[in-house]
């Protein structure tokens, strides 16, 4: 699974999960892992948008991994905080996030080494191809 699409699942797991917590959760600690989860895959989309500037490029993968660090925390406070009570779904989604997590790692990494090469090595990346198109660079 690229990293765009994993995001995008997660997005829409943890923003079910939100929805089925405790009200006095809802304007505070479950709105803010949503909002932190959008961000792991906007910024993903936002990184590859300015791939063609390799500074901006490699500042948005990793805004977007540390959103998914901010996401973990987040989950474990509800779990800790008993707000979220579904063990089985806090160990999947903690799961998932820390796969998604290494994912990104090894993506961005394999930026570096890309952008590192001679620029007569580089591969040509078209404009046209979208986030969901990730399978240029390795993720394990």
């Amino acid at each position: 699974m690229q990293i765009w699409q994993h995001a995008k699942e997660l997005t829409t797991k943890i923003h079910h999960m939100s929805l089925s917590l405790p009200k006095f959760e809802q304007f505070e600690e479950a709105q803010q892992i949503r909002r932190s989860m959008k961000s792991v895959r906007s910024n993903i989309v936002e990184g590859y948008g300015r791939r063609f500037y390799k500074q901006d490029y490699i500042k948005f993968i990793i805004y977007a991994l540390a959103s998914n660090d901010e996401t973990i925390d987040r989950l474990d406070i509800l779990f800790e905080t008993e707000s979220l009570t579904d063990e089985k779904l806090y160990k999947e989604l903690r799961g998932k996030l820390e796969i998604l997590g290494k994912k990104i790692n090894n993506f961005l990494q394999s930026i570096e080494k890309e952008h590192s090469r001679p620029s007569s090595n580089k591969r040509p990346v078209s404009r046209d191809q979208h986030p969901e198109s990730f399978n240029q660079y390795p993720e394990s």
